[in-house]
């Protein structure tokens, strides 16, 4: 009696189950590790200020400008650092909404001029409601009206 060998028979097949597991695992990670925030994008260092902070932020349209001068509006950099490119770039952003508020987040160590031309586009694309982000101030632990030198202030000379 002769015994046949089914082995033969068996074709080969790919487990397809595993590969698409460890796909699904990377395009998991991939997404839960990429930010897509304007925070994270630029590192500004705000100027210092004392005040109680505004409620209108979470509507407001967001304008940058890091320590060297570069724009963004929202999410979107702005290209060349003229007032007619800043200009397209926010009417572009904000659309026909003129009555929105905008929050100008500019660095310590920007230069006054790159601030003065926010103000400038602004003005004139007509925005009217304009709040500059500011840090709180730091306590160093000593006196509040100190000059150079660690003296106190000195009032007008009599």
């Amino acid at each position: 009696m002769r015994i046949r060998d089914h082995r033969a028979d068996d074709e080969p097949e790919i487990n397809l189950v595993p590969l698409i597991d460890v796909i699904l695992v990377l395009i998991i990670f991939f997404v839960v590790t990429a930010t897509f925030d304007a925070r994270s994008v630029l590192k500004l260092e705000l100027p210092r200020a004392t005040g109680e902070p505004s409620g209108d932020a979470s509507k407001a349209l967001i304008v940058l400008v890091n320590a060297e001068g570069r724009y963004f509006v929202g999410d979107r950099e702005v290209l060349r650092d003229d007032l007619e490119s800043l200009k397209a770039t926010i009417a572009e952003v904000a659309g026909s909404d003129r009555d929105r508020s905008v929050m100008l987040r500019a660095d310590a160590r920007t230069p006054y001029q790159a601030v003065v031309t926010v103000y400038d586009a602004l003005g004139q694309l007509g925005f009217r409601k304009i709040m500059s982000a500011t840090a709180p101030p730091q306590n160093t632990g000593g006196a509040a009206n100190t000059s150079g030198g660690g003296k106190p202030a000195a009032g007008p000379a009599r």
